[in-house]
């Protein structure tokens, strides 16, 4: 039995959080060197986007919720910078979460592993 191929939309998805995550920690990296809570929890939040990457591309339901979770954090974080920062997490949190609930999403979600 052949594997079902994941939709592009969680293909572009998955990639983004992938990047996300590694070049937010390489961004980051200086202040990782003397890490402090603050540099704790920008690596663990790095690290969830690249799991949340990894894991969508193995098909794991979990992974998408928490690539929806991961984004809706940054809406809500960014609601303390500028407006502009907060209009294009908002724009990203839609597409995507409209790319993860899209029927074929949720069709390659629910295959058995």
């Amino acid at each position: 039995m052949a594997l079902a191929r994941h939709p592009l939309s969680v293909t572009l998805v998955a990639y983004l959080f992938l990047a996300s995550g590694i070049v937010g920690i390489a961004y980051h990296a200086r202040e990782l060197a003397t890490p402090g809570l603050d540099a704790w929890l920008v690596l663990f939040v790095r690290v969830l986007a690249i799991v949340a990457g990894a894991g969508m591309l193995r098909g794991a339901n979990w992974a998408r919720w928490l690539a929806i979770v991961w984004m809706a954090y940054h809406v809500v974080l960014s609601a303390w910078h500028s407006t502009s920062e907060l209009i294009t997490h908002v724009a990203v949190f839609v597409v995507v979460a409209y790319a993860l609930t899209r029927a074929d999403a949720r069709m390659y979600f629910r295959r058995p592993s």
